[in-house]
């Protein structure tokens, strides 16, 4: 069989192509793994290191508050580092029943839990039209809850225990809540007025296309869409409030209105005197067992509503 040549005349046969067949897919080696630079491991070291340190000097305290708890006050004093012999649950019980810690404890939850419930319905709405409206007078509104955060509370109490005496507000628990609402709403409306910016402005906007009045658009819409701000401004102010000593002194006096603060201070006097070491730290751990587990439960949830609106 003749093979016919299709070379045009005058232009030489080049030939079979002398490179990489280029149907012949080539294949590249890996890139070599960079190694970590030193700089990098010395510095993850260093603050490792620290954040350990400070964890140590941060649950050590309360590991020793717990277990002394359960220790006679003998072993306290001679053994302060050891662990209990046995766990004295008397200690507990001797706190709860002699020096009323459950009256204190049912006091604290009802001052706490009302002043909570009111500072973030009525801090949530003034933060919510702050954000959202603009009207005249807003930004003086805003300015005027940032300035109650500069103002020391010291300098209200002798005014503040006179408007309570002539409002007989004076030594009740009802009065003790307003005045704590009144001292948490400046940060609170502060907190949720920059959350409510970062929340889309269209779901609210569809929300009045439907129907829904501003009331419903609040309470249906955009609150539980404030969900993880709400949960941060209130452990902020259940730790403030749990732990509020000055105003439940000078305006709550009476012994069976006490709240847990003036509690542990009455017991670390009364028990100074006496002896009853292990009984006062009972009553201390008592007083941080609810602050501890608010924490752990809603940890999550605060460093959410933190960093909630950081990136859009």
């Amino acid at each position: 069989m003749k093979i016919t040549d299709t070379t045009p005349a005058g232009v030489e046969n080049p030939g079979p192509p002398s490179g990489p067949d280029p149907m012949v897919t080539k294949t590249t080696a890996p890139a070599p793994r960079k190694e970590p630079k030193g700089e990098g491991s010395t510095l993850n070291v260093f603050s490792h290191g620290i954040l350990i340190l400070w964890a140590v000097m941060v649950v050590m305290p309360l590991l020793w508050a717990v277990m002394t708890s359960f220790k006679t006050d003998r072993a306290i004093f001679t053994s302060p580092w050891a662990l209990p012999d046995r766990l004295h649950f008397e200690n507990w019980s001797r706190a709860w029943t002699e020096a009323h810690m459950s009256d204190y404890f049912l006091n604290t939850i009802l001052v706490v839990g009302g002043s909570l419930f009111g500072t973030l319905l009525l801090g949530s709405m003034a933060a919510y039209v702050l954000a959202r409206f603009e009207f005249p007078g807003n930004r003086f509104l805003y300015f005027l809850f940032i300035g109650g955060m500069s103002f020391p509370i010291i300098l209200a109490l002798v005014p503040l225990f006179y408007v309570m005496q002539n409002m007989a507000l004076l030594n009740t628990l009802h009065g003790l809540i307003l005045v704590y609402i009144a001292y948490s709403l400046p940060f609170t409306v502060f907190f949720l007025t920059a959350f409510f910016r970062t929340l889309p402005t269209s779901v609210a906007e569809a929300a009045c296309v439907d129907g829904a009045s501003h009331t419903r658009t609040f309470f249906q819409v955009m609150l539980p869409m404030a969900k993880p701000g709400l949960i941060s401004v209130g452990i902020f102010n259940f730790l403030g409030q749990w732990n509020q000593y000055l105003l439940p002194t000078v305006l709550n006096t009476e012994p069976e209105r006490k709240v847990l603060s003036q509690g542990l201070v009455q017991l670390a006097v009364s028990q100074g005197y006496k002896g009853d070491w292990s009984g006062l730290f009972a009553g201390l751990v008592m007083a941080m067992l609810p602050v501890l587990a608010a924490y752990v439960v809603f940890q999550r949830q605060v460093v959410a509503g933190l960093t909630a609106g950081a990136v859009k």
